[in-house]
């Protein structure tokens, strides 16, 4: 039988993300969501929900997390859950949380909007182009004598 555990969330961040270093020096951030519901209520008023989410960022995405997004910063998480149990003083404790697998910033950063700065400047950009290899380490298409123009 098969089985999936996928989870996607928009949200904003209800605290500003500090990075931790693993003692392996591994980047990790702890981001705090909170997820908004509307909804009609059984006496016809409009009603508001609100989950608040754990998150956990691991390595470029903490590094990324911790320099560009701030309280307030919208983002979406694709991740998965995952299940803690540990006992503290006596008591089994136990907390589900999200580990990032991609998180991407939606709307401007805070700090580079005020500035003004051109879209291109943005960190989802930065992140999109460093994924791309360098143009000198890019596959050619094909020859050009080839093109029918």
């Amino acid at each position: 039988m098969s089985s999936l555990n996928k989870v996607f969330l928009i949200g904003n961040l209800t605290k500003d993300p500090e990075i931790k270093r693993t003692p392996t020096g591994m980047a990790v951030t702890d981001l705090r969501v909170a997820v908004n519901r509307k909804f009609k209520g059984a006496d016809g008023q409009m009603k508001d929900e609100t989950c608040f989410v754990n998150v956990t960022a691991w390595a470029r995405q903490a590094e990324t997390s911790a320099q560009y997004l701030n309280k307030g910063s919208q983002i979406m998480v694709e991740g998965r859950l995952k299940y803690d149990e540990w006992e503290k003083n006596g008591q089994k404790m136990n907390r589900l949380t999200v580990v990032a697998e991609n998180i991407q910033f939606l709307g401007a950063p805070r700090q580079r909007a005020e500035q003004g700065a051109p879209e291109e400047q943005t960190p989802v950009a930065a992140a999109r182009d460093e994924q791309l290899p360098a143009p000198e380490e890019r596959q050619p298409e094909g020859d050009k004598d080839d093109l029918p123009f």
